[in-house]
């Protein structure tokens, strides 16, 4: 089968399509043609062997897809031949076959396309899973979220919204500002791109107090670490919630006198894991997604559609912190 592969330790440009053994489901396992795969920030650092797994190469990046069943290993009873379904692979989406985890693959419903499908479910299965079970939003919550428009930044902005809370979304653009706005967010604030000197910090700082108003945030929803952290942090509410999400901008290191100062909390959010320990928690939080999704609370926001061929340039445009929403990759018609 075709796939895109990493070959040698590098960045995106090191892609080049190639071919791999067909997958055979083992049980509880199940084989799915691919339409289409999302590209997603571990695909970013797994071809640099920055990732906390390291998968032994040759192999397809790749972890969020949707298509139709193939074949069903032994003791499989939810799916059969020729079901449209979408699920998380882990890695190896981008191919033109893929071994999910029934427990990890869900019906995609009728009036959603692959595309659809394949972008659904690790961001908005990560922010609920950020927002509820560690979060613990509840209505009238004041919420900032650092890395708006990207798709667990649009997830977290929606999601927010649908639960109630006031959601205030921080982009680096005016094009990206846009797209937050669209998406719901209550008030926009735009920064400057890291890194910060002192005086800088300080300044995005008191732009997020300003946006927070008297109380703080409640929520932050930190999707970009480096140096956007701290003034977050020195934004937030009594006893507020800080949500790691994840580290594009570089990992941050935090006056945790600060955490003392508010009494806040510092929330690492792991929804890989999570979904691993807790299967049944996770397919509840999933079956509130579709619902919203079905009710139109939330949808997920395609805004590029490459080939497999071309695979390594939406990976390498999610890299450059470039993209709004979700870029897919189409591995087949």
């Amino acid at each position: 089968m075709r796939a895109l592969l990493s070959t040698a330790i590098g960045g995106p440009e090191t892609l080049t399509v190639g071919d791999l053994p067909d997958p055979v489901a083992g049980p509880g396992e199940v084989i799915v043609a691919v339409k289409a795969c999302a590209v997603n920030f571990p695909d970013v650092l797994v071809i640099e062997d920055k990732y906390q797994f390291k998968p032994q190469r040759p192999f397809a990046p790749g972890g969020e897809v949707s298509g139709v069943v193939e074949s069903v290993g032994e003791g499989v009873t939810a799916f059969r031949p020729g079901d449209r379904v979408m699920g998380n692979t882990g890695m190896g989406g981008m191919s033109e076959k893929a071994v999910v985890r029934e427990a990890a693959l869900y019906p995609l419903p009728a009036e959603r396309n692959f595309e659809e499908g394949a972008s659904m479910l690790l961001t908005y299965g990560t922010t609920i899973h950020a927002l509820v079970d560690r979060g613990h939003i509840k209505e009238g919550d004041n919420l900032l979220v650092l890395g708006a428009a990207g798709g667990v930044g649009l997830a977290a902005v929606e999601l927010g919204k649908a639960l109630g809370a006031r959601g205030v979304g921080a982009v680096s653009s005016e094009e990206k500002a846009q797209a937050v706005r669209d998406a719901g967010a209550d008030d926009v604030l735009i920064y400057g791109r890291a890194p910060f000197s002192k005086e800088e910090s300080k300044a995005l700082a008191d732009a997020f107090k300003a946006k927070a108003g008297a109380n703080g945030f409640d929520l932050v929803y930190d999707a970009v670490g480096g140096d956007y952290a701290e003034p977050a942090v020195r934004s937030m509410a009594w006893e507020g919630r800080y949500l790691v999400i994840g580290f594009p901008a570089g990992i941050p290191r935090l006056p945790l006198n600060l955490t003392l100062l508010k009494s806040c909390d510092i929330c690492g959010v792991f929804w890989g894991a999570f979904a691993a320990r807790e299967p049944a928690r996770n397919r509840a939080n999933i079956q509130r997604l579709f619902d919203l999704w079905a009710a139109g609370r939330i949808a997920p926001k395609v805004t590029g559609v490459y080939p497999l061929e071309k695979g390594g340039e939406a990976i390498a445009k999610l890299a450059a912190r470039g993209a709004i929403g979700k870029l897919v990759v189409r591995v087949a018609a």
